[in-house]
């Protein structure tokens, strides 16, 4: 009698000999809360939108709701609580823009319709509260929507401009407020995005440092910044922000001749190209 096929079962976590040999000296209760961990560890990462408030907003000439949006990672315990606040109107601009790019795979995709009567009756709210996260969630499944740069865009545009409008007034300690909440939800979108989405992020964190007279973290976000940059081109960035390291390197005592030496051949292999705006004129530029 032939033996039957060994078929995989693809949820099932396999774990390294290392793993096993680690475990082999536990308890049975212990074995089972590490195997617990290590097949937390190794499940999937997706990205979940949880909208779990709402507030109107009443001025003298208008009223409206909005609606607080959360990004969180699964798969892991995602400790990082990052959202923003939007409007139906934001939603539907944004179903507009997407399906002039993704008209075939939104096929099936709705937004919750527009309400012209009984907006602010709180029944209505939690049912297009709902509604729109549930939307969210459906834009996600389709890859090449997660994958769009139209995506990170939602979520982060109203809040780059904010942030980007305090920094040209000079109020910095508010412009890093707005970018701080910028970074964590890019970082939680970056599986699905190019690495070079936090690159404008993290130049305008490092101005911002900078000039709130932080060297240390001003010298991180750049460090952090820099090999996304490398890798992509992206020239501007590259020659202003080795510029802005070399000089906090020197200022904190950091070794930056490998800095400065990469810096000198990018300016004399470009013969010129090479910007030679600071990374707050570059960054000042941005989000206007």
């Amino acid at each position: 009698m032939m033996a039957g096929r060994h078929t995989e079962d693809p949820n099932m976590t396999t774990l390294s000999p290392e793993v096993y040999s680690a475990f082999s000296s536990l308890t049975t209760k212990e074995l089972q809360q590490n195997l617990r961990e290590e097949k937390q560890r190794n499940r999937p990462v997706r990205l979940l939108f949880e909208i779990p408030s709402t507030r109107i907003i009443a001025h003298t000439l208008s009223k409206y709701v909005v609606y607080e949006v959360v990004v969180m990672r699964s798969g892991s315990f995602d400790s990082h609580r990052v959202s923003v606040d939007r409007r139906y109107s934001d939603f539907a601009r944004f179903h507009n823009t997407l399906l002039q790019e993704f008209n075939e795979e939104l096929e099936d995709v709705v937004l919750p319709r527009k309400i012209l009567t009984r907006n602010f009756n709180p029944e209505i709210i939690t049912e297009r509260r709902l509604g729109l996260q549930d939307y969210l969630a459906k834009l996600y499944a389709i890859r090449c929507v997660r994958h769009s740069p139209l995506f990170p865009k939602f979520f982060t545009e109203q809040e780059q401009k904010r942030a980007h409008g305090l920094l040209r007034a000079g109020q910095f300690r508010l412009a890093l407020d707005q970018l701080q909440i910028i970074l964590g939800i890019q970082e939680k979108l970056l599986p699905w995005q190019k690495p070079t989405l936090v690159v404008p992020t993290l130049s305008a964190l490092a101005v911002c440092y900078r000039d709130l007279e932080d060297p240390e973290q001003a010298f991180a976000a750049a460090q952090k910044a820099l090999p996304p940059v490398r890798r992509y081109g992206l020239k501007d960035y590259r020659a202003s922000l080795l510029d802005l390291l070399v000089n906090l390197g020197y200022q904190l005592g950091q070794p930056v001749a490998q800095l400065q030496e990469e810096l000198t051949m990018l300016r004399d292999a470009e013969r010129g190209e090479v910007s030679t705006r600071s990374l707050k004129e570059l960054v000042v530029q941005k989000f206007i």
